[in-house]
């Protein structure tokens, strides 16, 4: 096509008019010559290859993202659920969360710290699991005098404990109060698109009105049939303004390219 177009130069003594015109015709003939499928085509290479990384192909995500709030909540094992409900005690759905299978229950117990401050109705997540665990914000640690290490979910080790008090009786939990670490769950589909594998910290960034923000050491959760969800805590969603975001980006942070004698 730039070929045709360039044995078409203005010729000496060329009337402008007349070389406009005769450009115009060429190039309808050309237009005649190609189909919209063609040109189609053309366009979706061009695009893939400025819009692709190193020229590869963009892939398109398996998955939306998407980024919720975790409340302050309470997991419970079997046997502290019968304590605190009576025997025979099993949870009942009052909402399922994103994922499949998980759910916020009817029930709900009061969370007392060692300054004898208490949290009420502190919803139960279900199903029960095989250990107990208390999730608080770093504001609800505070208040209730409990200083919570951040980790992830069941890891319990060097954690404090906590008093749950329910209808029908009170535990006394020994450790599993803890602040959770901000985690991002994906499945097979998601680990692959994004290049981590389970355990390995992405940074997340948030626009929102007044306070765009790039939080970083979201740890991978991954496993089979989970969705592709970040979980932050309440006051990590309220500093963010997340409720307002206009835009939401997960992405792997670059390695330090500087040298080790810099």
């Amino acid at each position: 096509m730039q070929t045709a177009v360039r044995q078409q130069g203005k010729r000496d003594g060329e009337p402008v008019r007349d070389f406009q015109k005769r450009v115009k015709e060429t190039m309808t003939a050309l237009a005649t010559q190609y189909s919209r499928a063609d040109v189609e085509r053309v366009v979706r290479d061009v695009l893939l290859k400025h819009l692709g990384r190193n020229g590869a192909t963009v892939r398109p995500k398996p998955n939306p993202l998407v980024v919720n709030i975790s409340a302050r909540h309470v997991h419970l094992s079997q046997e502290h659920l019968e304590i605190l409900f009576g025997k025979g005690a099993e949870l009942t759905v009052f909402r399922w969360l994103y994922q499949e299978g998980y759910f916020a229950a009817e029930q709900t117990v009061a969370v007392v710290g060692p300054r004898r401050r208490m949290l009420p109705s502190v919803r139960v997540l279900g199903p029960c699991r095989g250990d107990s665990q208390v999730e608080l914000a770093f504001t609800d640690a505070i208040s209730l005098g409990i200083d919570a290490p951040v980790r992830i979910s069941g890891d319990h080790r060097d954690t404090p404990g906590c008093v749950l008090v329910g209808p029908k009786g009170v535990v006394e939990l020994q450790r599993g109060v803890i602040r959770a670490m901000r985690h991002v769950h994906m499945g097979p589909a998601d680990l692959e698109y994004y290049g981590v594998e389970n355990g390995d910290v992405m940074h997340l960034r948030v626009e929102s009105p007044g306070c765009t923000t790039v939080l970083e050491d979201i740890v991978v959760r991954g496993g089979e049939k989970i969705k592709l969800e970040v979980h932050l805590d309440t006051d990590e969603g309220n500093a963010i303004n997340l409720d307002q975001a206009t835009k939401v980006e997960l992405y792997r942070p670059e390695k330090c390219r500087c040298s080790s004698g810099q």
